[in-house]
């Protein structure tokens, strides 16, 4: 991605503060461009289930409520639940197989022990995301997040036809044509002041259109009522008896599925909230899934669906370019404080198929290209492409049935039929097989001071001993090595870091080497310091950078990814050529 402000189109960051009226005005209109899937995913669960309509009016209450505040905590962080940037947490319908077979099975008693167990295992894979980082990687989630659109084209085009019998084909096509044309025009040549106005602009446009033909259900809007909550809550009660052994696996595996969709939200809003590139937060992602759990735990205990990060939170930032965190707090609260107004509800149900379905297309283009970007990001080797290409493919021929449709259907309870979550286990499970295929790793452990750095370059000259360098790679690997670690024992004011321990592994990749540097956690990001001696914005403390411009100079690449317990710094060293032998020498 390009580090400049005007390609990347961020108008305010994160950590800006916008007019109130803009952050109100763009948070009410992302909670009422949600409120369809809010509605819709608990409504198709709880009626494929044959639930009663008073369980069905409360789920729905509840799944907004509780999506809202957890929204509300994601742009508002407490402790290491929230990512700290606008994400909008809400029934996933990736759920809505496994919750339709648990409500049908042993009714909201037994959804609710599944989901209660299900979050105590994403609390668990927040706290520990560290250890699953060479197989979550951002090529898996670019893949997720390409396999977003795959699974939604199908409802989008059905949305087409979503219309009474004997209504001409032009009462459809002209609709959707009009939202999309509108909808792209404002982000392709609006003024910055219009572009977050975008959605609501198209939806409005596409609704008068699609009014002329009769289509807007005005009767909806005008019978519902203005202010009410469900008078009929559920019984909270627990159901751990043989069904819940028998589902459990499967909740488990959907909850996976949807973890590592969250994962991808939380990177790709990472890569559309700041105007110069930045190097991923992994503590904002371990934020993300810790709030996805407590939003299940609170889902399970309120008697309604499973939760979690829609990815359309992404697009909706970069079309408006404002990422700021109150914008997410606004929006948060809008969508707990509309579950209280049904006449507001059915506004926005009451906007015909077609004019969605245009308003979608858009969305989920975007997010396909995010994704994209997102693996390319990566760095695309010949694993990377392999793990990339047969996912996405898995994951569309899941999707469409190319893909043994005599077999695959009725695995795993039909689980592989979504081909988001077909291609995302098939791209989890081939980045596993690629970290168990790649050359042994050599490590050694040590405290992290000064006095590591004898041990630190034993090690290193051992490693390239055995790997057949000669003394101007094994000088490089000295040198880089060094740095690394004086990066490490001080912070960005130049003040000493306290007592961690470091573990330093190494590998060889063809003509490469990998050095990587595991340090319990720390505050600064290497790679951001690096980007910034890049751009010369660090002149006036060249004396604090100096192992940074060395490291530079020595490294081919240099990662740093950051979580709550622990620092990963990679480090690639590529073999001097001839030419650049002497110096090193």
């Amino acid at each position: 991605m390009s580090g400049n402000s005007e390609e990347r189109g961020v108008v305010y960051e994160p950590d800006e503060a916008p007019p109130a009226a803009q952050s109100a005005g763009l948070g009410l209109q992302y909670a009422l461009l949600s409120l369809s899937g809010m509605i819709l995913i608990p409504l198709v669960v709880f009626r494929a289930a044959d639930a009663p309509e008073n369980l069905l009016i409360w789920a729905v209450f509840a799944s907004m409520v509780v999506g809202g505040l957890i929204t509300a905590l994601h742009g508002f962080p407490l402790g290491r639940f929230g990512a700290g940037y606008v994400l909008i947490t809400g029934p996933t319908g990736t759920a809505i197989a496994v919750s339709a077979d648990a409500l049908d099975a042993g009714g909201i008693a037994l959804l609710a022990s599944l989901m209660l167990v299900a979050s105590l295992f994403q609390f668990a894979f927040s706290l520990k995301l560290s250890m699953f980082r060479r197989v979550l990687t951002p090529t898996v989630s670019g893949v997720v997040l390409m396999l977003i659109p795959v699974t939604i084209m199908p409802v989008v085009f059905g949305m087409l036809d979503d219309l009474p019998d004997g209504t001409p084909l032009g009462a459809s096509l002209i609709p959707a044509l009009a939202t999309l044309v509108a909808l792209g025009g404002i982000m392709v040549r609006g003024t910055p002041k219009l572009r977050p106005w975008a959605p609501v602009v198209a939806l409005a446009v596409g609704s008068l259109v699609s009014s002329m033909y009769g289509l807007y259900d005005v009767e909806r809007v005008v019978d519902a009522g203005w202010l009410g909550i469900p008078a009929d809550r559920p019984a909270f009660g627990l159901d751990f008896g043989p069904a819940f052994l028998q589902l459990l696996p499967a909740f488990i595996l959907v909850y996976l599925v949807f973890t590592v969709r969250t994962v991808s939200g939380a990177l790709g809003i990472q890569g559309v909230s700041w105007r110069k590139r930045r190097a991923v937060d992994f503590r904002s992602v371990q934020g993300a899934v810790a709030a996805d759990a407590l939003s299940n735990l609170l889902s399970s205990l309120a008697g309604t669906v499973p939760n979690g990060v829609r990815a359309t939170t992404i697009a909706l930032t970069e079309f408006s370019g404002n990422a700021a965190r109150q914008v997410g707090i606004v929006l948060g609260l809008a969508l707990a404080a509309l579950a209280f107004f049904p006449k507001i509800l059915a506004l926005v149900l009451a906007v015909p198929g077609p004019v969605i379905a245009g308003y979608i297309v858009v969305l989920i283009s975007a997010i396909f290209t995010l994704g994209m970007k997102m693996v390319v990001s990566d760095g695309l080797d010949r694993r990377q492409v392999l793990v990339a290409g047969i996912s996405f493919w898995v994951g569309v021929g899941c999707q469409y049935g190319f893909i043994f449709p005599e077999v695959v259907p009725d695995l795993a309870g039909g689980l592989l039929n979504s081909g988001l979550t077909a291609g995302g286990l098939t791209a989890i499970v081939l980045s596993l097989v690629m970290e168990l295929m790649a050359p042994r790793r050599r490590k050694t452990e040590t405290r992290l001071g000064v006095g590591a750095l004898p041990v630190i370059r034993q090690f290193v000259a051992d490693f390239s001993a055995r790997s057949g360098w000669g003394e101007a790679m094994a000088n490089r690997l000295d040198a880089a090595s060094e740095e690394t670690l004086l990066s490490l024992l001080v912070d960005e004011e130049g003040t000493a870091t306290g007592e961690r321990r470091l573990l330093v592994t190494a590998r060889r990749e063809g003509k490469d080497a990998v050095l990587e540097f595991i340090a319990s956690g720390g505050e600064e990001n290497i790679e951001d310091r690096l980007a910034l001696l890049a751009e010369g914005a660090a002149e006036e403390v060249m004396e604090r950078q100096v192992s940074l411009r060395l490291l530079r100079h020595h490294a081919s690449e240099v990662r740093h990814r950051q979580y709550h317990d622990a620092d990963f710094i990679t480090v690639r060293v590529s073999a001097p050529t001839l030419r650049s032998a002497a110096p090193d020498g």
